[in-house]
């Protein structure tokens, strides 16, 4: 065990301005509980400027959510939404609140009672992950992996032509550990991505908000609910340098928590007009509460514009229908509780950053949860003064992420951007006492060394155990790596010199070392979480990605084919229906009869099997000679215009 002596202590500078410029196109992603964005720096008429990236659906956000079929293939966004009614133990969303927590943690344990899929313990790690109805397990990271993948997709569509995209800027809550950092990273490995800086969601907005303006200087406070996690940062922004003086939050607060909340209100009122039907029944039926879950965030997000909405279900639970009237001022009343969470955090922010909240110059919303009113409201009161609603809540973290990127690739010049580290770290000393080297909202990246000792009377070896945390004692703050330094000469308690040196890159990756003076002996780690996955499973779904892409490319080509070849048959046989009477009518032997009733079986025929070919299995799709089937279609369709043409138009034979 170490002994703290207060000895000497050493700051390092801060690096220089330089920057390593990038080959290739850094997109910038906004990893949302909720929604998720990608953005990119547009040159247009030598002007440099965020843009974002719309999806394949058109759509300038995507919902994270990522669902399995039956055959365990991905369904990601929106598409993923539209069928989670009906597929709900296998639609996975809001699970960027589990990303990097422990199974046992006690923000986990509230999500596993209103999540309608499985949580459970990974053997591994200990970490929550969560299981598909087939028993199959997947890591947090793994989900945000195919979100990622999505959007990495959609960014080279969008970009045509330049090539496969290997770089990110990829935002986190500012609150985040660093599990749930390491974590994220994970995800855009996984995901085929370089994650070349993690940044906070609360700086990449101000990032936005100041590039947009340059008369945007001064002090700003950036107030970001959004669908999982809330934060508050206080910034100094001059002259392109974007100074984090202060960072806050809650990583379990956010409009799921809103949602959960009127849900409940909506299962009491609907209970209390049905006397005979059990709540416990309604919530164990996971098809019904996925149900009642969309209804509740409908009317949430209604009531941000109107004052009274009427929420109803036709059906909902054993033929009983649900019809509940809301009004904005009930959603206030029974979500107060959840506004003044965000209340602490921001005083405490606004203590580490020593100002007063008359000092803030601009007070800027970002997150969808701060489109409520209340909250708006709140804001307001609090800062005394009115938000800037001026950036989009629900695209600027992306865009000042694309930014980021844009500083990263040498694309954007003169900004720096100076974050901080969000939690304090040290280590264990004796007694179980925790002993902070940098504390919170300290600017990284950053590197400190202070000297301890040992405890003990001839100690020869000593275990320097990492924590992060804002208490007293390292058992109420999280472990977060451990090393063993050994060889130490036998000395009295107090005498050895050893140096413990911290060392955080601008990324937020914490590099911990200790040498003991004497001896010479040296010994340092890499802090990688423990609710980690590790490089082995890392590498094994990555390997197991490459393996099957090929197949999957294949498949989804015969797929896409079929499709072809049933949308043909349907619009033949709609203009053989169609016009039905007309081609009876002009009919004028029985030649051209018989040839229209075979055409007609011939195109039922062939799109039955076209139907039964799209039911099989997507393995079993390969052995089919799609393309051969594909010509049949095309010949057929020809048959058939003709035919029709002979039959409509007289003097033809």
């Amino acid at each position: 065990m170490l002994r703290l002596t207060q000895q000497t202590a050493r700051l390092s500078k801060l690096p220089s301005k330089a920057v390593r410029l990038l080959s290739s196109k850094v997109i910038g992603i906004d990893l949302g509980t909720t929604n998720s964005a990608v953005a990119y720096i547009r040159d247009s008429n030598n002007k440099k400027s965020a843009t974002i990236i719309e999806n394949d659906e058109g759509h300038r956000t995507t919902p994270s959510i990522v669902a399995y079929d039956k055959e365990s293939k991905v369904i990601v966004g929106q598409k993923a939404k539209r069928q989670s009614v009906l597929n709900s133990e296998n639609t996975f969303y809001a699970t960027k609140r589990l990303i990097g927590r422990m199974y046992e943690d006690d923000e986990v344990v509230r999500d596993k009672k209103n999540m309608p899929y499985s949580i459970v313990k990974s053997p591994t790690s200990g970490q929550a992950y969560v299981a598909l109805k087939n028993g199959n397990v997947k890591s947090p990271s793994e989900i945000a992996s195919e979100v990622l993948k999505y959007l990495k997709n959609c960014a080279e569509e969008y970009l045509g032509g330049i090539g496969d995209i290997k770089k990110a800027v990829i935002t986190v809550p500012a609150y985040f550990n660093d599990g749930q950092r390491q974590a994220t990273k994970e995800a855009g490995k996984l995901a085929g991505l370089d994650v070349l800086r993690v940044v906070n969601e609360p700086t990449a907005a101000a990032l936005s908000f100041g590039m947009d303006e340059k008369n945007n200087n001064g002090i700003i406070a950036v107030y970001d609910l959004g669908g999982g996690t809330f934060d508050i940062s206080i910034l100094d922004i001059e002259d392109g340098v974007f100074e984090v003086r202060a960072t806050n939050g809650d990583t379990h607060l956010g409009g799921e928590d809103f949602d959960n909340v009127v849900v409940n209100h909506l299962l009491e009122k609907f209970v209390a007009e049905n006397s005979s039907l059990k709540k416990d029944d309604i919530i164990h039926d996971r098809e019904t509460m996925q149900r009642l879950k969309d209804a509740a965030e409908k009317a949430k997000i209604d009531l941000s514009h109107i004052t009274e909405t009427t929420i109803s279900i036709p059906f909902f639970f054993e033929s009983h229908h649900l019809n509940v009237k809301m009004t904005e001022k009930e959603l206030d009343s029974m979500t107060m509780h959840l506004i003044n969470r965000t209340l602490e955090p921001v005083e405490c922010a606004l203590r580490d950053a020593d100002i007063e909240p008359e000092d803030v110059d601009d007070v800027i919303l970002v997150g969808g949860m701060t489109r409520m009113p209340k909250i708006r409201s709140i804001v307001e009161e609090l800062f005394h003064k009115m938000p800037n609603i001026s950036v989009n809540p629900d695209e600027t973290v992306a865009l000042g992420a694309a930014i980021q990127g844009g500083v990263l690739s040498g694309e954007i010049k003169n900004v720096l951007l100076l974050d901080v580290t969000p939690l304090t770290l040290g280590i264990e000393t004796f007694g179980g006492t925790f002993s902070p080297l940098i504390l919170r909202n300290t600017t990284v990246p950053v590197k400190k060394t202070e000297v301890f000792s040992t405890g003990v009377d001839g100690q020869t070896g000593v275990d320097i155990k990492v924590y992060q945390g804002e208490r007293g004692l390292v058992k109420d703050n999280t472990l977060i790596g451990d090393f063993k330094l050994s060889g130490i000469k036998p000395m009295s308690k107090g005498v050895p010199q050893i140096f413990v040196t911290f060392d955080i890159d601008a990324d937020g990756i914490i590099n911990v070392s200790a040498l003991e003076k004497s001896t010479g002996k040296n010994e340092s780690i890499q802090v990688v979480p423990r609710s980690g996955m590790t490089e082995e499973e890392i590498k094994k779904i990555i390997e197991d990605a490459n393996k099957n892409r090929e197949l999957d490319n294949q498949i989804r080509t015969k797929i896409e084919l079929l499709n072809k070849c049933d949308i043909m048959l349907s619009d033949t046989q709609n203009i053989f229906e169609q016009y039905k009477e007309s081609l009876n009518k002009n009919i004028k032997n029985e030649d051209l009869s018989t040839k229209l009733e075979e055409n007609i079986k011939e195109i039922n025929d062939l799109k039955k099997i076209v139907d039964d070919v799209k039911k099989m299995e997507s393995e079993k799709i390969l052995d089919v000679n799609v393309d051969m089937m594909k010509k049949d279609v095309d010949a057929l369709q020809g048959r058939s215009l003709k035919l029709f043409q002979q039959i409509m138009t007289p003097g033809e034979k």
